[in-house]
């Protein structure tokens, strides 16, 4: 998968390398932990080792952007244990990535992992002021709001 905007170019592929997987460690450090104050104790967790995680980067391997998708019985506890959805998280994009679509295309990649291993929708936990974003690709949201991390989020969903 490949995408040109301006003069930056970017891929996306599922992280199965310790060097991919590295790398999206890398990103989300540097947007959760570093820029939202998470607690890096937190950030990581054992969802990481099962997770589908995918990656963006640069024409010049530079990682932009990552997330996951939990399914099964990681995905249980997130999607209301309903196990025909998939549980799309850990959504980060690099400071000097955004605004070139790199977001709305990671989304697409989980949805499109997600359609590969059969569900019929994926849930996320978005964070209140990244509720836009996601109602423009689809998603809605329910249930009330809630912290995580300190931060106010709120669940969606969106049928596949």
């Amino acid at each position: 998968m490949s995408a040109d905007h301006g003069a930056e170019q970017h891929t996306l592929r599922i992280a199965e390398d310790p060097a991919d997987l590295e790398a999206c460690f890398a990103v989300r450090k540097e947007v959760f932990v570093r820029e939202q104050g998470v607690d890096e104790a937190i950030e990581y967790d054992e969802y990481d080792a099962v997770a589908v995680h995918v990656l963006a980067v640069r024409a010049d391997g530079v990682p932009l952007g990552t997330g996951r998708l939990l399914t099964g019985a990681a995905a249980v506890a997130k999607t209301g244990a309903d196990t025909s959805v998939g549980s799309l998280g850990r959504l980060a994009v690099s400071r000097e990535a955004r605004g070139l679509g790199i977001g709305a295309a990671l989304v697409r990649a989980i949805e499109d992992a997600a359609r590969a291993r059969g569900l019929a929708a994926v849930d996320l936990h978005a964070q209140t002021q990244a509720l836009g974003f996601y109602e423009r690709l689809g998603y809605e949201a329910y249930g009330p709001e809630f912290p995580d991390a300190g931060i106010p989020h709120r669940s969606m969903r969106r049928a596949l």
